[in-house]
């Protein structure tokens, strides 16, 4: 086998720019010889046959669409075409590269100082029509907060593209751009009992409890298409529930259970830690703490990991708040309450730091839409530093996003709480209405 063979993992639902992105690929490389692609194509029964079908570098296994389990089981089945190529490449189906993408990867994963390095990012998005545009990038990717049940909410971020070529350090892996050695593939299986959320913090995790090191590319390589118009969706079609198939939520569901347990340190049936490194370790590294949700300022504000001047007590330090948001509702918006989808909520430090990102759905909003002029959001979280103001920017079925609100707290709109202690086995408490 040659040593430079890549296995490129693509997952495409109902995607027709799944041959593109192929295309793309395969024109793009260097040496196209070398890759093996493991394509998984959940598709309809009238939906024409994969025209590269016959090509000797494709494996490619076929599904209904009503017999798929989500983007994770997909990348699981693609995991077990892999035949000990030395590279592993995820992507998604609608991606595009930049000219000599192979021996780029392979020369900048050998720049890390690592002998186990993955390189991961959100790509730079592109535009179907405009490929030759594709000069955007890099980008990392940045943890803002929490959902309401505590799974990590992350973001692209532009960045400074470093000066010295290298990789820098990342805290978190993009399931839509991985790059790292085929051991990946059996040390780091995916997980087909996931469906989305909570997928790449899981993977992060356990990538890095086996030993590996996270890094971003200093450049952009992969570009992905973020609008994709007019796309079929797996949620779109799993709505509800048949003889032959799980509606999506309830894959959702069980997903986040899931997550939830791994990343609180909790057993897990299949696809766990590993051994090299422990979740504090990596808790630590990251400046996080899932169970208690805290994140570090650090974190917040994108520095490259870790946060050398963080003392080993940087849990104990940080501080529990409770904030209060008065609105009036004569100065919302025509539409933020008459269909709210949801609203979302930022709050920043005095250095302009943003502390804590919250989204209220739709059923949070109800209470609201049924009081008087006088309105109130209370947000509860960790930080380091004392919140200043806040940025309100609601969402509206029909409109989408409308005017932005934002105002600065009163003394009377803060208040301050200790932040639990941990227990003797060093792992954090949450308070039970925390977790509700």
């Amino acid at each position: 086998m040659p040593a430079e063979e890549i296995f490129i993992s693509i997952a495409a639902y109902r995607d027709p720019q799944l041959a593109a992105t192929y295309a793309d690929c395969i024109r793009k490389a260097l040496h196209p010889e070398r890759l093996r692609f493991g394509i998984c194509r959940q598709r309809d029964a009238e939906e024409g046959a994969f025209p590269d079908a016959a090509d000797a570098r494709v494996r490619l296994l076929e599904v209904n669409w009503r017999e798929s389990h989500g983007p994770c089981w997909a990348r699981a089945q693609i995991m077990q075409m892999w035949r000990g190529e030395p590279w592993y490449l995820q992507i998604d189906s609608h991606s595009r590269f930049a000219p000599g993408w192979d021996d780029t990867l392979i020369e900048m994963l050998r720049l890390c100082p690592s002998t186990q390095a993955i390189l991961s990012s959100y790509p730079a998005p592109f535009t179907p029509g405009h490929e030759a545009n594709l000069t955007s990038g890099p980008l990392r990717i940045a943890m803002i907060g929490f959902t309401g049940d505590g799974l990590p909410q992350l973001r692209p971020e532009w960045m400074t593209p470093p000066t010295d070529g290298r990789p820098i350090p990342a805290r978190f892996l993009a399931a839509g751009f991985i790059f790292a050695p085929g051991s990946f593939v059996t040390e780091v299986p995916y997980d087909p009992e996931l469906y989305f959320m909570g997928e790449e913090t899981t993977l992060t995790v356990r990538a890095y409890s086996q030993g590996y090191d996270l890094y971003h590319p200093p450049a952009a390589v992969v570009w992905h298409d973020y609008t994709r118009t007019g796309a079929i969706r797996h949620w779109d079609d799993h709505r509800t529930e048949t003889p032959d198939m799980i509606p999506w939520h309830e894959h959702d569901r069980r997903s986040r259970k899931k997550a939830l347990q791994l990343l609180h340190g909790e057993a897990v049936t299949s696809c766990g830690l590993g051994e090299a490194r422990s979740l504090r370790q990596y808790e630590d590294f990251a400046g996080v703490s899932f169970r208690q949700r805290m994140i570090q300022n650090f974190t917040l504000r994108g520095d490259p990991p870790p946060n050398l001047r963080a003392a080993p007590t940087w849990r104990q330090a940080m501080v529990r708040w409770i904030t209060k948001i008065e609105l009036s509702r004569s100065g919302l918006p025509a539409q933020a309450l008459q269909d709210p989808e949801y609203w979302t909520v930022s709050i920043r430090d005095a250095q302009g730091t943003l502390i804590h990102q919250e989204e209220f759905p739709a059923e949070q909003l109800l209470p609201l839409q049924q009081a008087g002029d006088s309105l109130a959001l209370v947000c509860e979280f960790f930080s380091e530093t004392e919140p200043v103001n806040w940025l309100l920017c609601p969402r509206s079925r029909s409109q989408g996003w409308l005017a932005q609100i934002s105002g600065q707290f009163k003394e009377s709109d803060i208040a301050q709480l200790i932040a639990d202690e941990p227990d003797e086995s060093g792992t954090e408490t949450m308070p039970q209405e925390q977790l509700a």
